[in-house]
């Protein structure tokens, strides 16, 4: 985390700037791709070769298939594209969504109509730290996965 992003100091969140789309170019270029037909198939074919075929690291490649939406985030993944992996998997967004946050799509679904998370001990509060993240929003590191 650079310093002089005072921004990163978000419990839980990875906040997608100017480095984060350096890092996920072509880990979104891939998921752009799945918008055409023919491409959606190749992939569901042999996701490995699809994937194989982009310049991405074995890290991002490794989250796509493990469908680690939280993990593609943290390595330069912009969820508007990632949500095209979702699609073709034929998962809803909300589905995507409850996935990242270890929670079944209608958990997740009852929490955002009661009106979302808490942003109690979610948010930095000043930059002297007087307000400290309790708990993290997205789900833990054995419940966060799209696959299932």
């Amino acid at each position: 985390m650079a310093l002089d992003k005072p921004y990163q100091d978000v419990p839980g969140t990875t906040i997608f700037d100017a480095e984060q789309s350096r890092i996920g170019y072509w880990l979104n270029q891939f998921c752009m791709s799945l918008m055409k037909g023919p491409n959606r198939e190749r992939f569901k074919a042999n996701e490995k070769a699809y994937l194989d075929e982009w310049p991405m690291t074995e890290d991002q490649k490794q989250a796509v298939i493990d469908r680690d939406l939280n993990r593609c985030i943290s390595l330069g993944g912009n969820i508007y594209f990632l949500a095209k992996i979702g699609a073709t998997d034929g998962k809803s967004f909300q589905q995507m969504a409850g996935s990242m946050t270890g929670m079944t799509e209608e958990e997740y679904r009852n929490m955002m109509v009661a009106g979302g998370r808490s942003v109690e001990g979610n948010r930095r509060l000043g930059e002297n730290g007087t307000a400290q993240p309790q708990n993290q929003p997205q789900g833990s590191a054995t419940h966060n996965t799209l696959k299932g």
